[in-house]
């Protein structure tokens, strides 16, 4: 039986070996699987062009996933500094490659990513727009900003953010409303600019319905972006970012109705109390497709610390129905994020998933920390390091502060409560300074 996407061969019944592969990751049952990516609560971005890729499964009864954003800038176009990050986000964990490349021959590094990475690729066509054109903003037409899309996705991408749910009657309600920090989304900014300059409608508004047919035609998810998202904690929740949501929710219907898979961006910077309520809201209005967050960043006072602030709000929206995590590094504000950068945000992206699954009860979770707390128990070292999230780091760590008794460490010394408690259940005596 033929098919065109993925939602499209689940709702014939078609178990795809996209699908096969994902259920087999999630320790799912197939059938069970199948009905979830047809009622378009679980999504896995897979281009018939990006052959090379390990399928991946969102959704929020799914395991969390990663996103790392990456890519050139007019400032630092270093092609090869970027490859090294890809490599390091993959050998760590993370599922998703996002790339955001502002300057250089970005379609060159595109290509070479969806031939050789078998993450999930993602780009924000919008930006290439710019680059590829290369042209005043106001000069680029509506029939360009189509083609740009239909290029990405001929060459293998998995999913594109595209800002379609800012058009002229959001865009108005925004500037009635005035905000702090106005739009800080990048693809929604542009957008926003030439839709002033210009006066004409948002083209991925007004022509939804080709953008639609080339994700078809390709099997792109379609991720809609989140032009109002707040870009600090006093703009959370206000009537732009509702308003653009209730848009998506109905731009998700039209895609669902051609088959086309979506998932819905969000916050954004957002006090913690207001989190959960986001999920739940987004839930309803989008009909559970999946949402993918940028952190959300639960302060705004942290440059240098948002992979911190933007973990601890992840891990809360996780656990509340988030299905896609976007890394934050301690770059974010301050830099484009060197190899380093890239590290601590995917730790710390990757322990705020890891924690929602937890809560979450997804299969398998807390097994992952059951074997960590027995290792512990036991005094086991190697364990630790091969169990640890960043096993490299917890060996360093050790390495440079060597204990006196190597079944101890430099903390506790003679003092630690595992070693003790083990010894005198054994019924063996407990002397610390005389050992």
């Amino acid at each position: 039986m033929n098919y065109t996407t993925q939602m499209d061969a689940a709702k014939k019944g078609i178990l795809t070996k996209e699908l096969l592969a994902v259920a087999d990751k999630e320790q799912w049952e197939p059938e069970k699987l199948r009905k979830l990516v047809a009622e378009g609560k679980v999504a896995i971005p897979a281009n018939k062009h990006h052959t090379c890729l390990s399928p991946n499964g969102i959704g929020s009864m799914l395991k969390t996933k990663i996103n790392v954003n990456l890519g050139t800038s007019r400032d630092l176009n270093n092609m090869d500094m970027e490859l090294e990050k890809v490599q390091d986000a993959v050998s760590m964990g993370a599922e998703s490659i996002m790339d955001l490349s502002s300057y250089g021959d970005t379609r060159i590094f595109r290509q070479k990513l969806t031939k050789e990475c078998p993450a999930i690729i993602g780009t924000v066509p919008i930006y290439d727009a710019v680059v590829y054109y290369h042209k005043a903003l106001k000069d680029i037409t509506a029939e360009e900003w189509i083609q740009i899309v239909e290029m990405h996705a001929k060459d293998g991408v998995d999913f594109m953010t595209i800002h379609v749910g800012i058009n002229r009657q959001t865009a108005q309600r925004f500037k009635e409303a005035k905000r702090l920090t106005n739009i800080v989304s990048r693809g929604g900014s542009i957008i926003f600019a030439w839709m002033e300059m210009t006066g004409e409608e948002n083209p991925f508004y007004q022509y939804y319905d080709r953008i639609l047919d080339i994700c078809s035609q390709h099997d792109v998810t379609l991720s809609l972006g989140d032009a109002c998202r707040p870009g600090c904690i006093e703009d959370a929740s206000d009537i732009s970012q509702i308003e653009e949501l209730v848009t998506l929710g109905e731009l998700t219907t039209r895609a669902w109705e051609k088959n086309v898979q979506v998932i819905i961006e969000g916050p954004g910077h957002m006090p913690l109390d207001q989190i959960a309520a986001n999920m739940k809201i987004q839930q309803t209005i989008c009909k559970g497709a999946p949402f993918y967050v940028l952190g959300p960043l639960v302060t705004d006072i942290a440059p240098g610390y948002d992979h911190i602030t933007s973990a601890i709000g992840g891990a809360v929206a996780a656990a509340a129905g988030a299905a896609f995590l976007c890394y934050v590094t301690p770059a974010e504000h301050l830099r484009l994020p060197n190899t380093e950068d890239v590290k601590e945000g995917i730790i710390a992206a990757r322990i705020a998933a890891h924690a929602a699954d937890i809560a979450k009860g997804i299969k398998g979770a807390r097994d992952w920390d059951h074997q960590m707390s027995q290792a512990r128990k036991d005094l086991d070292w190697e364990a630790m390091f091969r169990l640890a999230i960043d096993p490299q780091k917890a060996r360093h760590y050790r390495e440079t502060s060597k204990p006196e008794k190597e079944d101890t460490c430099s903390m506790c010394g003679n003092f630690c409560a595992m070693k003790n408690m083990n010894r005198i259940l054994e019924g063996k005596p407990i002397t610390i300074f005389d050992e």
